[in-house]
């Protein structure tokens, strides 16, 4: 099926899920499972192993992914810690890991892999991942994972992830993808040679900024026996009200993506004529735009001055937000490495909503005066 039907009806199309014929996936508000009798379960026990509104939502993303496996978890951060946890379940007790990773990426990552991912083992070299010679004058004898995270946040840099991922393969490593802006509407990134696709589904899965959740995907019978493994263990699966919420999310998400395609072509066009607008990075496709403005006053005015756009942290919902990188996604990064990446204070991020267009052209119109 074509990704726009399968958003709607899942991996094998319509199938009730009990004898009401319900076409939505009911809400499995129920903490354990009654078992027929000894020996015997109706494959659900107890829902932080399993849950039946957990599990549809989980075969809809990797259906999605072109995976054979999904995991929901309560957050993108969630996803991205317990793949962590499952790669390292392969390896030496004190064995020493080293990551290849994008150098634009979302704040909240780099702060795990400098943190709780340094205490768990990784070593972590940042690098442009736009350019594949950094990815390989990077490689070490110890390099494990290649973490990309394209279009990049907040710079919307483009990593070439088939190049990529046969680089990585080429000496063993494998490739996880952060596919958070692009979704597998637009980015498909395991039919791209990618082993593992990660994405914070709180984000254009979801859609409406009201859940948060996080996404693992991957054809890697190993890797997912671990994060069954870790899932059971840790108790980070998503609960099954926010699963409901996701699978609704995920039904309009053809329709928004298109929606806030359109938008953000026409912020684009805009913004590059705005005189206080210095510069406009933004990948060609999806709703993400970055700008630079002329002074670190005109971001104090935007700010306060939207009002149809809101100032909040986030993206991917229908409601248009603006975010303030150094302060907000990326405050954990030091201020020296955030400038020398590009990451100023005269930056501005715009996740693009599916409100009218000329609203909002109108609302940073007046707002950057």
């Amino acid at each position: 099926m074509n990704i726009d039907t399968l958003c709607v009806t899942g991996k094998i199309g319509y199938e009730p899920s009990d004898r009401t014929g319900a076409i939505s996936i009911p809400i499995y508000q129920s903490a354990t499972f009654a078992h027929p009798e000894l020996g015997q379960s109706t494959g659900y026990d107890y829902s932080r192993l399993k849950n039946p509104t957990r599990d549809y939502l989980e075969k809809v993303v990797a259906a999605l992914d072109h995976a054979e496996f999904g995991f929901a978890f309560n957050c993108g951060l969630a996803a991205i810690t317990a793949l962590f946890d499952a790669i390292i379940l392969n390896e030496k007790a004190g064995e020493k890991i080293h990551v290849i990773c994008s150098d634009d990426l979302y704040g909240g990552t780099e702060r795990f892999l400098n943190t709780i991912g340094e205490k768990l083992g990784f070593e972590t070299t940042f690098v442009d991942t736009s350019d594949i010679e950094n990815v390989k004058a990077a490689k070490r004898d110890d390099t494990r994972i290649i973490f990309v995270e394209t279009p990049g946040n907040p710079l919307m840099k483009v990593t070439d992830i088939k190049a990529t991922a046969d680089f990585a393969h080429s000496f063993g490593a494998i490739l996880v993808v952060d596919n958070t802006f692009l979704t597998p509407y637009l980015q498909q990134p395991l039919l791209l040679g990618a082993d593992v696709a990660v994405q914070s589904g709180t984000k254009f899965l979801c859609g409406h900024n009201d859940t948060l959740a996080g996404f693992v995907t991957t054809s890697d019978k190993k890797i997912a026996e671990n994060l069954e493994t870790i899932t059971k263990t840790t108790g980070s699966a998503l609960p099954p009200f926010d699963s409901f919420l996701a699978v609704r999310g995920i039904k309009t998400l053809a329709v928004r993506m298109e929606k806030h395609c359109e938008n953000a072509k026409k912020i684009v066009s805009f913004l590059e004529k705005h005189p206080r607008v210095e510069k406009v990075l933004f990948a060609g496709t999806g709703s993400m735009i970055s700008f630079y403005v002329d002074s670190v006053e005109t971001v104090k005015r935007v700010l306060k001055s939207v009002r149809v756009i809101h100032f909040a942290e986030s993206l991917g919902g229908v409601d248009s937000l603006i975010t303030y990188p150094t302060t907000q996604t990326h405050v954990d990064v030091p201020e020296e490495l955030r400038n020398a990446r590009g990451i100023t204070d005269k930056l501005l991020r715009l996740s693009v909503g599916i409100e009218n267009a000329d609203d909002l052209t109108k609302d940073l119109e007046e707002a950057l005066g």
